[in-house]
């Protein structure tokens, strides 16, 4: 993983003790203090993007948000076992395309 903001998304909720979360801003002003406005917006897109990765989950009011209708106020928050195994059975199946034909 190259993404420096995945790294620090995924760094700050490994140091969380289990069950607790972190808000999207914190990141954010860790990688730019001074702008962080204007980095929440990736930090949101890259936090959308792990958890339907099954690396973590998004929740609001403490209840895990549905990835592909949410809006408003979020926290993230390592993802549960049945989280992540929840996450990767909405994948879309990955297809070989063979150039052989």
């Amino acid at each position: 993983m190259s993404d420096p903001i995945e790294t620090a998304i995924l760094n700050k909720i490994a140091s969380l003790e289990p069950g607790k979360s972190i808000e999207p801003a914190e990141v954010a002003k860790t990688l730019q203090p001074e702008q962080w406005q204007r980095m929440l917006p990736k930090v949101r897109a890259a936090a959308l993007g792990l958890m339907r990765e099954g690396k973590l989950t998004i929740t609001k009011k403490g209840k895990a948000v549905d990835p592909d209708d949410f809006k408003g106020v979020t926290r993230l928050r390592q993802a549960t076992p049945e989280e992540a195994a929840l996450a990767l059975s909405r994948r879309p199946p990955v297809v070989d395309q063979d150039d052989d034909d």
